[in-house]
Parts: C-alpha cells; structure tokens; sequence
C-alpha cells in the first residue's frame, strides 16, 4: 500500500530529507561511506510517488550490481513505491535493445557472447600472438577498458602510452588484437558485454522515434555509485536524458577505485557545471562504522598530499564523515614474521571473535590487494575449522562446477513437479558434482567447487525465505493477491540473470575478498591484511595518480569495518625468509604513536 508523503520522512536526517524532498531539478548527492545514500534515494522515489510528482513507472533508478538492484526493489516496496524500474546499466540497455531491434535493425537479437576468452585466444593465435591464460584474462580487459572509453580499433593507439599492457604485446599487438576480435564478433553474429550499451545508444541517437519513446516513458532518473560511471555509460545515460534535467545522482569521489576499468569521478564532480543551478547535498553522517573507524578513514584521506603530476580528477576535497554510533574498541595492529604466520594469528583472532565475542561467521571479512593473498589464509582458516568462501576471485559463473550446476538445474527444472521444495531440489541435484552438507577439509581446487556449488544451494534458501516474508507481509496487509511460492523455474531464470549481468551470490561463512570486489559491502569485523608497500600501495602504482587510486582503495577497506578494524602486515615473505618488507606507508599515515 502506498504510505503518506509525511510517513515517508519519517527517521531521514535533515541532509537526507533535504534529497528526499527537493525534487525540482538536478541534483547531486555527495554521499560519504555508510551515510544513507540508498535510504536517501529510495524515499526521494517514494516521496515524489507519494506527492503525486512521480508516475512510478517513469522512474528509472540505475545501480551498478544486480545486488544493489534487488536491495533497492526491496527497499522501494517497504515504501509503498511499487512499479519502479531499478536496474543496472546494462540490464536497463539489454531490455531496450531486444525491444528495439526489430524495429531498429531487423530480425533477432545476436547472442551474447558471456565470456571473451576464447574469442580473444582465436584472435590471437591468428596473430601469431601468445595465448597463456592469465594473458587473456589481462587482453579481456585491455578490451573492455578500450569500449567503456568509447575507444576503437581505430582511435586506440594515442591512449597505450601509458598503459600497463601484458608482457610481451605492444602497442601496435594491441590495436590489431582488438580489431581482430571486433572483426571476429561480426563473422560469428555476436555482441559482447559493452556492445549492449554501444548498441543501444546507437539505436537511440540514430532513430528520433525511439528516443522519443524511451524519453516518454523514463522521465525522473536516480544514478547509484556515479563515480564510477564510464564514458560508455555516461553517453547511454545522456541518450535516455536528452534535453531534460530530472536527474539525481550520489557519489564518493574518494572511493573511485575503477579508473583501471574506464571509470571516473569526472561525471560526479563536473555535475554542478554540466547543470547550471544543480543542488548539492553533501552526506557526512556516517551510520554504518564506529567513531574509531570513521577517525581512521578520515585521517587517512587528510594525510593526502597533491603532487605536480597530480591530474584534476584523480582526488576530490574528501568528505569528512561524523560518525553517529556509540564508541566501539580501537584498531588493532599487529606486524607477524611472515606470510604464514600472519595467516595464522588472524584465522585464531577470527575463532576469538566467534567463541569469545558471538561475532557471526558471515559477518567477518578478510581483506587483501591482490587474489594471490588468499592461499596462506585459506590454509590457515581450514586448519582452524573456521568455513570461508571466496570472493572475487575467477568470475562465479565462469567456474566450470557453476556452469555445471546451471546446467543440470535447468534441466532439472523441466522434469519436476513446479510446487517441489526449491532449497531441497538444488540439494538433490548438487550432490551428484560434489556438494555435501558438511565442507571438505581439504583447500584448493576441491575446497572451491563445493564453495560454489554451497554458494548455489545457500541462493536458493535465501531465495525461498525472502518469498515467504514477502507472502507473510502480504497475508498481513490484506494484499488481494499473495505473491506465489518461490518455484525452481524463477531460480534458474534468477540464477541465468545473475550469470548475464556478472552478479555473484555469497554464501555464508568468513569472507575472503579482494578489496576492489569487497566494495558496496559491510562487515562487523574487518581484518585488512598484507599490508606492505608493494601491496599496498601495488608495486605498479608508480605515478601520483596511481598511489592516490590505491589510498582511496584502503579507504573503501576501511570503511568496510562496522566495529572491529585489524591492520595486519608482515616482515617477510616465507618463514625463515629475510625481513626487509616494509609496511604500508598508509599504515604510517593514521597508526597510533608507538605502533
């Protein structure tokens, strides 16, 4: 049921009420780590539906993850703000290009090519270039980097100068490897990730009629995590705008930590200047982290000094955020003799926080630079009988055991009665590729398959619980109709969305992560690991830039912590090894005196 506009305000700050209610106009959000941004913007939505100023279904509310998506559906539903569009960029462009096509450019959409790797490896062999896995991987992204920048075959070569390509390819390797993969694409009548949003903006630039169409329907737009836009994304979002101005969107310059990928916090900062009389609401009350943790976060950012090869862009004026919880324990601090060792003294910090401390598994987090920290960790953690999952590692559905697993669900689900328990079939058909109840004890390769497929079978009870909450406070409401059980057909399709959009599921249990992949989340307790120069900042961040980009990632590490922080560093690689590693020189920005 819809709720009343003063119902709406109730709880926002004034910051947050001032986004929820002044919605004539641009505006831009300056939303620091865990002040509100989501419960900002949703009641902005739900307050313009409630005033009459909003049609729901006019609204287009765009965010980065299919998580953050279906976060904000929930959040939007539990306002009385039903019918709301919220996707990402690529899933709003996906639907309009199948829509468009046969209008636009005639007959059926091509397929979408999941996974560049084996297009890249044809094209490089007919090059006569090297073909080595983790040379593919890197060439993928020198690909992807190239299309969100709007760059071509042609336009390439100016902007290698100061890339970091894979060894041994040039500048020249490049350019010819880029075009040979595009001409590829073409020869096989598929489209890959970025052409989705390529194509649907050359649909809409090109046809007035189409524009005209998408400009009628979408007329109020909210953009999630603007710092991170692309230029693609930026062209995609100017063409569903045109000419007019109902435009918010909220950001962080200071967590921009995806300029490697094409992203940038030009469109974030330039937005009072694009939209002349723009309003901006800076949001410094941080609700997610203790006082202790945001003083660190804060510190960290005001030890920043601009350098002469500093560009415009490359750090705003950061927030200083003001923390609205009570007072929680101070970091803790601690450099090991090694590798091992430091994996060992967090795997039994972690048991304390556990046994000791009731801090849930799934609500701790261990944090490093680079995938490769994983391995010590994930033997020590296994030593100590604590369960993890990974995180941000091989992308989830490009794991053989995932695809393994879609596959046998999706036909699973054409053979079974439809009311059947969803959580108890996923169970049934896992165990035959090596799921069972209890982890395996050993790390490794047979440890990841059966954190995917427990990651698959842990979806599906959220899933089905989330379902049945929403059926229970529909039965409350006197709702005419309840929302029906959760059948194994929406999973599937739930699970072949997430696969198209690159959204991973989590699992229950300690989470190791990556600090990139660690972003948009939050955990009670927080150990940030590895923490010496050469991994922190990484060795290859070698101009002003590039380190800045690395302390706004400690940053985001940071403000990942809710209550507990641990900083952890160690003097040498291997045990016995020399102990001539220094520790970050972040760590000497904010640690206490002594330490």
């Amino acid at each position: 049921m819809q709720r009343s506009a003063d119902s709406v305000l109730e709880g926002l700050d004034p910051e947050q009420r001032r986004v929820a209610t002044e919605i004539s106009g641009p505006m831009c959000v300056l939303a620091g780590a865990g002040t509100g941004k989501t419960r900002a913007i949703t009641h902005r939505i739900a307050y313009g539906i409630a005033i009459g100023r909003y049609n729901p279904r006019s609204v287009l509310a765009l965010t980065f993850t299919t998580r953050a998506a279906e976060e904000m559906k929930v959040r939007l539903r539990a306002l009385g703000a039903v019918g709301v569009v919220a996707r990402t960029f690529h899933s709003a462009a996906l639907a309009q290009l199948k829509y468009f096509w046969p209008q636009a450019i005639g007959g059926s959409t091509p397929e979408i090519l999941k996974n560049k790797a084996q297009f890249i490896i044809e094209s490089a062999r007919r090059l006569g270039l090297g073909t080595d896995r983790a040379i593919v991987r890197d060439l993928a992204a020198e690909i992807e980097w190239a299309k969100v920048s709007m760059l071509t075959p042609d336009t390439l070569m100016p902007h290698l100068a100061h890339r970091e390509l894979p060894a041994d390819i040039t500048p020249i390797d490049m350019v010819r490897l880029f075009r040979t993969y595009e001409e590829l694409k073409d020869e096989r009548n598929v489209i890959d990730f970025e052409d989705i949003l390529l194509l649907t903006i050359a649909i809409i630039e090109e046809n007035p009629q189409i524009a005209a169409q998408i400009h009628q329907q979408y007329r109020h737009f909210v953009v999630d995590e603007y710092q991170d836009v692309s230029p693609l994304q930026q062209r995609l979002l100017d063409a569903w705008l045109g000419q007019r101005d109902d435009i918010c969107v909220v950001g962080d310059a200071s967590q921009t930590i995806y300029s490697f990928a094409g992203a940038t916090s030009r469109h974030l900062l330039d937005f009072p200047r694009r939209f002349e009389g723009a309003t901006v609401v800076k949001l410094i009350r941080a609700y997610r982290s203790t006082p202790q943790v945001v003083q660190l976060a804060n510190r960290l950012l005001a030890a920043r000094r601009v350098q002469p090869d500093s560009t415009r862009f490359s750090w705003a004026p950061p927030l200083e955020l003001k923390s609205q919880r009570p007072g929680g324990p101070d970091a803790a601090w601690f450099g090991y003799a090694d590798d091992e060792q430091e994996a060992a003294g967090i795997a039994e910090d972690i048991k304390d926080y556990i046994e000791n401390d009731g801090v849930p598994a799934a609500e701790i987090a261990v944090l490093y630079r680079t995938n490769g920290q994983s391995a010590a960790l994930e033997q020590a953690l296994n030593d100590a009988g604590i369960k993890y999952q990974l995180r941000g590692a091989e992308k989830f559905f490009d794991r053989a055991e995932v695809r393994a697993a879609l596959s046998m669900l999706q036909g699973a689900a054409k053979g079974v009665d439809p009311a059947e328990s969803v959580p108890q079939l996923v169970r049934d058909n896992l165990k035959s590729l090596g799921w069972s109840e209890k982890a395996p004890e050993r790390s490794g390769q047979v440890r990841q398959r059966w954190e995917s497929l427990e990651t698959l079978v842990a979806l599906a009870d959220r899933l089905t619980h989330e379902r049945e909450q929403q059926r229970q406070q529909a039965a409350t409401n006197d709702a005419a109709e309840l929302p029906p059980e959760l059948t194994i057909y929406e999973f599937v399709a739930v699970l072949f969305q997430r696969s198209t959009q690159r959204d991973a599921p989590s699992m229950n249990g300690v989470t190791l992560a990556s600090l990139h992949s660690a972003k948009g989340l939050e955990w009670d307790a927080v150990f940030l690991c590895g923490l010496n120069e050469g991994l922190m900042p990484i060795s290859f961040a070698k101009t002003s830039d590039a380190v800045d980009e690395e302390r706004r990632l400690f940053y985001v590490g940071i403000t990942r912590a809710r209550k507990y922080l641990t900083f952890t560093w160690s003097r040498s690689r291997t045990p016995g090894g020399r102990s001539g590693r220094q520790r970050s020189r972040f760590i000497n920005d904010i640690a206490p005196k002594g330490v």
